[in-house]
C-alpha cells in the first residue's frame, strides 16, 4: 500500500469541486442511488446543504477552499480503508485525506452500502 501522497497533494488542492462533482453524480446514479442520497452523504461529511454545494460549484471552488470552509463531521476519522491504492488513515496531508474521505463515502454509496453504515 502506498503512503506518500505528496506528488498529488498540490494537484488535489487546486482541483475544483465542480470538475469532480459530475463524476460523483454519474457514479452513484449509474448504481441506482439518488442525487438526494449523494447530497446527504456530502452534507454529513462537510455540513454543506445542497444550496451551499451549488454555490461552491458555481464559484468553481477548489478542494482547498471547499474543505477550508467545511465543518467536518466529528466521526469523519472513522472513514477508513483504501482508495486509489492508499490507506485513508495513513494519508499525512490533511486536505488529501479529507478529499479521500469524500471519495470513499461516494464509493460506498455507489456500492449499495446502507446509509446508516455510510454515515458512521
Amino acid at each position: 500500500m502506498k503512503t506518500d501522497t505528496s506528488h498529488h497533494d498540490e494537484r488535489i488542492a487546486k482541483m475544483t469541486f465542480a470538475s469532480v462533482y459530475p463524476h460523483y453524480v454519474t457514479k452513484v446514479q449509474k448504481k441506482g442511488r439518488s442525487l438526494q442520497e449523494l447530497h446527504e452523504v456530502i452534507q454529513w461529511l462537510t455540513g454543506y446543504t445542497p444550496g451551499q454545494l451549488q454555490k461552491l460549484i458555481d464559484s468553481r471552488a477548489t478542494f482547498e477552499e471547499f474543505f477550508a470552509n467545511a465543518k467536518l463531521h466529528p466521526n469523519s476519522h472513522l472513514i477508513t480503508g483504501s482508495i486509489c491504492g492508499y490507506r485513508i488513515e495513513e494519508i499525512q496531508n490533511t486536505l488529501t485525506r479529507q478529499t479521500r474521505y469524500l471519495d470513499k463515502l461516494v464509493d460506498e454509496l455507489a456500492k449499495g452500502r446502507k446509509m446508516e453504515k455510510i454515515l458512521r
